[in-house]
């Protein structure tokens, strides 16, 4: 069975996430309804990132 908590794995995604939604706002230049979700998408992210992405990021820097 699977750690619940792989942070490194859980990074990768939200990394992936990130990517996508980014891709998403760019397709988005002239469909307003595209680019405001993506932009939503991406402030959830953020989130995700403060509270998984930084701590492995600091993580692997000791």
């Amino acid at each position: 069975m699977e750690p619940i908590h792989d942070l490194k794995k859980m990074d990768a995604e939200i990394r992936h996430i990130k990517s996508a939604a980014e891709k998403l706002s760019r397709m988005g230049e002239n469909f307003p309804a595209l680019a405001r979700n993506a932009h939503r998408i991406l402030a959830s992210v953020k989130m995700l990132e403060l509270n998984i992405c930084d701590p492995v990021a600091l993580d692997m820097d000791d």
